[in-house]
């Protein structure tokens, strides 16, 4: 089936979650007077996101038979020879993604069915999800860096409008305003990137600018002796930290979960934050002539494995555990990036959204059964209650800490290999960083199972738990209800636990399908590229001897007993023996202020930018407002007005001598102004 896809039929598959879109948020809402009900803007939505996957698994299938496409969709406009475009570059990374984003975006769709059926902002809320579909589809379909930044922008948009969803909150306000304000840090940069390659390359098409690669690799940015390309992926690469939430780029992805849980799994599980990602990937053949840019790539990723993962660990709002383990598993993804395995970074990518996307919504479920209680401390033995979201979770932490034959283990401990042959700066610490990383993932991933799940029943009493966190919880007792005296937590509807069973068998069972192809096959042949003084994959490939293989090797592994270890000591200070936190927040009381201050990034960016932009703000108040504008420009233009009227009113008395003289008086100083001209040159 080699050859060229349909480009009416792409053209479907953003457009139909689009159309599902404007339907529900339109004539579903106030705006167009509510003409069609709840079950008409679920079942609209739904399909438009079926349609597209539907498409997309086929046009994955024909991607593996040799089919691709590259060509313009829409040509906006021409200015001097610069082509604006809409346009689609098909392969096998893009159809990847597009299976990866549709599918969890479906499965998003259905649960958000149980999920959100009492709240009044339904119809809104499916429209929001969908047209969010649409975006991200546009964005990982394009062909060019101006599709690529109008889906990257909406993406950002749409969020904003998902996470301030429950807008007469004061918390989601804030929540949605910080992400909207870091990410337009982060996209500063990114444009900036974008920019210079116009500037020097003449074209916004990826084809075009991949040509030109090795020119561009010749020049340095001027007035500097900097190369260009390293300054223009670093750009680009702060943009993927903004979107992708890395260090220092992150504090906006755990105040995000103020929003509703669906919209946790749909953009910070599989499909906003990965963007990022996504495009570093597609612009392998940039970043493989910088080293410089992927050392930088590979300590922010690293410092945000570590140090991200050290934060889940004092959690105690079960989505903002989890919330945690995106942020390290997004520098786990970037630190493979970094290290030149770029089809590594999106085969976790591709991993990582099946079992966080699970583990979200399966979190979601425990909030419906502890009626909107979300801290773990109140929850204890919810295993007998709820069978299906237990399993489900149980196989969603399994695939998350890389236990072997699991999907996140084939992708997790391919990063790990992969950073320990690079040889780029930084390398050594990134190596470290990755390791250490499993035990804190499979402590903290299994102290939330195990307080969740096992252990005694907590809920439906009073609590008053020692060393108090409001500053992590939901800050609404809108958020907490919580179970009544006797009442007993209930599995949630079959809409909200379908998509969870759906959702475990990716990820139990993918990584161990596709690790072959993806990794060591020739799936990313021609779509990626590695440069030869890289090996790391080349190293990689001679290890790997199979699927089954690698899974057997990893029980003798150092990877595997950090693992072992996380969720032997996460099993005894929390089941075993419960004294045992308490006195580590004795011991390490400074440790732990440090951690639930989240090392005080908020204030240090709230004292520095924030506190800086006021003052800023209030000098150009001072300054350019009151004394500049107000003062000299608009008052002091009519003080000025009124001293010459002053001046000339003297001479307005109505004598004809007086007039006579005014006139004589100024023709003597016009003749002045001539004789003294010559000497004035």
């Amino acid at each position: 089936m080699a050859g060229q896809l349909n480009p009416n039929l792409l053209l479907a598959v953003p457009l139909a979650p689009l159309v599902g879109s404007l339907i529900a948020g339109l004539f579903g809402t106030k705006f167009f007077g509510n003409k069609v009900g709840r079950n008409t803007s679920h079942s609209v939505t739904i399909l438009g996101v079926l349609i597209a996957f539907i498409i997309s698994f086929q046009t994955l299938m024909a991607v593996m038979d040799g089919a691709t496409y590259n060509g313009t969709i829409y040509n906006w406009m021409t200015v001097a020879g610069l082509k604006l475009e809409i346009g689609f570059l098909i392969d096998s990374l893009t159809a990847m993604m597009m299976c990866v984003v549709t599918f969890v975006s479906l499965m998003v769709h259905i649960y958000t069915i149980g999920y959100m059926k009492d709240d009044e902002g339904y119809n809104r809320f499916f429209s929001y999800i969908s047209l969010f579909t649409f975006s991200m589809l546009m964005l990982v379909m394009s062909n060019n860096f101006l599709q690529l930044f109008f889906g990257w922008e909406a993406v950002g948009l749409v969020s904003y409008l998902l996470i301030g969803f429950w807008y007469t909150r004061p918390t989601a306000i804030f929540a949605n305003m910080k992400a909207f304000l870091v990410n337009r840090v982060g996209d500063f940069g990114f444009i900036l990137g974008i920019g210079l390659l116009l500037a020097f390359a003449g074209s916004m098409n990826y084809a075009e600018v991949f040509a030109k690669k090795e020119a561009l690799a010749q020049l340095t940015l001027p007035g500097t002796n900097w190369m260009l390309l390293t300054v223009a992926c670093i750009c680009l690469f702060i943009g993927a930290m903004g979107k992708s939430a890395q260090f220092p780029l992150h504090v906006w992805l755990p105040d995000s979960m103020e929003g509703p849980t669906p919209i946790s799994a749909l953009i910070h599980a599989a499909t906003m934050v990965t963007a990022g990602i996504f495009m570093v990937a597609r612009m392998s053949p940039l970043f493989e002539l910088s080293d410089t840019a992927l050392s930088f790539v590979l300590v922010i990723g690293s410092i945000t494995a570590l140090f991200m993962g050290f934060l889940g660990i004092i959690q105690n709002d079960i989505k903002r555990v989890v919330a945690y383990s995106t942020l390290s598993q997004l520098g786990y993804m970037t630190v493979a990036l970094g290290a030149s395995a770029y089809s590594v970074g999106v085969f976790h990518l591709m991993t990582h959204a099946f079992f966080k996307a699970l583990l979200f919504l399966a979190a979601g479920a425990v909030i419906i059964g502890m009626h909107h209680d979300q801290d773990i401390r109140n929850m204890g033995g919810l295993r007998k209650y709820m069978p299906i979201t237990w399993i489900t979770s149980l196989l969603g932490s399994l695939a998350l800490i890389g236990t072997p034959f699991f999907s996140g283990f084939y992708s997790k401990d391919s990063i790990i290999e992969a950073v320990h042959h690079s040889h780029l700066a930084g390398a050594g610490f990134a190596s470290f960083a990755v390791l250490a990383g499993v035990f804190v993932t499979a402590f903290y991933s299994f102290r939330m199972y195990f307080l969740v799940f096992h252990g005694e029943e907590r809920f439906g009493k009073p609590h008053h738990h020692e060393h108090e966190d409001h500053s992590h919880d939901e800050h609404s007792d809108e958020h907490h209800h919580g179970l009544a005296p006797g009442e007993k937590p209930h599995e949630a509807p079959w809409v909200v636990t379908l998509p969870l069973v759906l959702l475990a068998i990716p990820s139990v069972i993918i990584g161990y399908f596709t690790i072959g192809p993806m990794l060591h096959g020739e799936f990313f042949k021609g779509v990626i590229f590695v440069s030869e003084s890289h090996h790391a994959m080349e190293e990689l490939t001679k290890e790997f001897h199979g699927a089954w293989a690698m899974g057997l090797h990893a029980f003798t592994s150092l990877p595997f007993m950090f693992a072992l270890s996380g969720v032997v000591a996460a099993y005894y200070c929390y089941l075993v023996n419960p004294k045992v936190p308490t006195w580590f927040y004795n011991k390490f009381h400074a440790l732990y202020t440090l951690l639930d201050n989240k090392y005080y990034m908020d204030k240090f960016n709230d004292v520095v930018f924030a506190g800086g932009a006021r003052l800023l703000g209030r000098g150009l108040w001072n300054f350019g407002d009151k004394t500049l504008i107000d003062g000299l420009i608009v008052n002091g233009s009519a003080k000025l007005i009124g001293w010459f009227a002053t001046i000339t009113r003297t001479f307005q008395t109505g004598y004809i001598y007086h007039y006579a003289f005014t006139m004589i008086l100024g023709i003597a100083l016009y003749l002045g102004y001539l004789l003294l001209l010559p000497y004035m040159k």
